[in-house]
């Protein structure tokens, strides 16, 4: 093939290096190219920890490209889903899931212990009672949504009113605890100077208008995992989901695919009729 040689001006070469900047710190992943970063995108970060991070807009979910959805059973079998291989799976060919993680802490059956409810059919009643372990930590919480897409954190009491109301009718909902961030207040049982590291995953609805959802990728405290949700986020409700062998994420724009089996998975469908 000939070669033919040229100067570029001082100010077009700039541009052009700029432009290959900033293609290069794009996501990559197996579909790059539809990666729509205004709706949503994920990304890792080193501060205050190392974390991994998957968001959404909220207008994105008003729309028929994007669908905010919980998976737990197999509509043929019945039988848990249990991967996000599995998730991938049973999509229709015209969906692709662009981003998920584990929504929740389940039993040795891999079945959900707090509030459930997937298309807007009730699988698990609301848990309010007191007990052990991380989802007992009180005030614990429920993510959930309408079927518009309107997503919200809300503690699991309060929640409890207003579905007797009436007020809330959730399409989607996931409990799980403790709650991290409260109102822009931090769980008030965690302590600052905890010394128990380990890899947790949680959600925040933030102040930009986003869903936020977390994964730490080394072991953190409570605290510290709080912190990040209401002052490097500035969310002002956060929800831990689940922590240590637990704890997954799939991500393949920035090439993260847990393998864990796991009970009830939340994810970001996009339809691409």
């Amino acid at each position: 093939m000939p070669s033919f040689g040229f100067a570029l001006p001082h100010s077009l070469l700039a541009a052009a290096l700029m432009a290959l900047s900033v293609s290069a710190c794009q996501p990559i992943g197996a579909d790059a190219s539809d990666n729509d970063t205004e709706n949503w995108s994920c990304e890792t970060q080193n501060s205050p920890f190392s974390y991994s991070i998957c968001r959404i807009d909220t207008n994105a979910l008003n729309s028929e490209r994007y669908s905010l959805q919980l998976f737990w059973q197999s509509s043929a079998s019945e039988q848990p889903l249990l991967t996000f291989d599995n998730v991938v799976a049973t999509l229709p060919d015209n969906q692709t899931l662009s981003f998920a993680m584990n929504a929740g802490m389940y039993n040795e059956n891999y079945a959900p212990i707090g509030y459930t409810v997937i298309d807007g059919k009730e699988i698990r009643a609301l848990n309010t009672k007191e007990g052990g372990g991380n989802f007992h930590l009180l005030p614990n919480g429920v993510l959930w949504w309408y079927k518009s897409g309107k997503v919200k954190i809300t503690e699991s009491n309060a929640l409890n009113e207003q579905l007797e109301s009436g007020k809330a009718q959730p399409w989607y909902a996931t409990q799980s605890g403790p709650m991290l961030v409260i109102n822009n207040e931090i769980h008030p049982q965690f302590n600052p100077d905890s010394t128990s590291l380990k890899l947790r995953n949680g959600a925040g609805v933030c102040s930009d208008g986003s869903i936020q959802f977390v994964n730490s990728d080394e072991p953190v405290t409570f605290y510290q995992f709080a912190a990040l949700f209401k002052d490097d986020l500035n969310c002002a409700n956060a929800l831990f989901l689940d922590g240590g062998i637990a704890s997954a994420l799939y991500a393949p724009s920035i090439a993260t695919h847990d393998k864990k089996e796991m009970g009830v998975m939340i994810g970001l469908v996009e339809n691409k009729n």
